[in-house]
């Protein structure tokens, strides 16, 4: 934590093979725009026994690679480039807001660029679930059982936190007649999903705490308790 005013990447996996996936990409995103980076992976990904193709080993870079791709890094040993100092922090409040504000046109670049997400069966949804991480897989199992029995439900699966998904969720918001929010907790994105459609729809939560994970069918009955006209189409 800090005093704010500060964003980190946040990369949501719902298999294992995403959480190796991941790793990769969380450094190529760090590196890119001098961010820390997270994954955040919940318990049933982290207890998960799943088939994995491991990416390729990387190569370490040589010194020379280090001067030219990252000029800004500190090699830790004399070097005939210039002495890079790297702080988080500036006693002159001018120039700390310099770079703060340098900072938020970089967050503002990271949102314009690297906003993640995967749906489906939204292109016909009359309602929608979002759900992030490995409930996200129980979510789609869900649609379609829902759909079987005649009810359109999309689901949009955020695998950035941030950046978060809000334009796409505002686009969906703006068609569908309401909203589910399913995750393992006490309701954590709910406020990120409001926020994204200004509550222009019902938006509504149902979560499992404890490490008790819900089965379709309990989701499924989640939404038509909150959504009992869905059930008369």
């Amino acid at each position: 934590g800090g005093h704010g005013d500060y964003k980190l990447i946040t990369l949501a996996p719902s298999s294992v093979q995403e959480m190796a996936d991941f790793v990769g990409l969380g450094f190529d995103l760090a590196f890119k725009y001098r961010t820390p980076s997270i994954i955040l992976a919940d318990g049933i990904v982290g207890q998960m026994m799943e088939k994995v193709v491991l990416p390729p080993q990387r190569k370490r870079r040589t010194d020379a690679e280090i001067a030219e791709q990252c000029p800004w890094a500190v090699t830790g040993k004399p070097s005939t480039r210039s002495r890079n100092v790297m702080t988080t922090l500036e006693l002159d409040p001018a120039v700390m807001e310099e770079i703060n504000n340098r900072l938020q046109a970089k967050y503002r670049i990271i949102e314009e660029n690297e906003v993640r997400f995967q749906s489906y069966g939204t292109d016909d949804a009359d309602y929608l679930i979002v759900a992030f991480g490995s409930i996200a897989r129980i979510c789609q199992k869900c649609v379609e059982e829902a759909r079987a029995q005649g009810v359109k439900i999309g689901l949009l699966r955020p695998i950035t936190l941030w950046p978060f998904p809000t334009d796409e969720i505002k686009r969906l918001a703006s068609r569908v007649k309401g909203i589910l929010v399913v995750e393992i907790n006490a309701g954590q994105m709910i406020e990120d999903v409001r926020l994204a459609c200004h509550d222009s729809v019902p938006v509504y939560h149902y979560g499992r705490l404890g490490g008790i994970v819900p089965n379709p069918q309990e989701v499924v009955d989640a939404f038509f308790n909150y959504f009992p006209e869905a059930n008369k189409q």
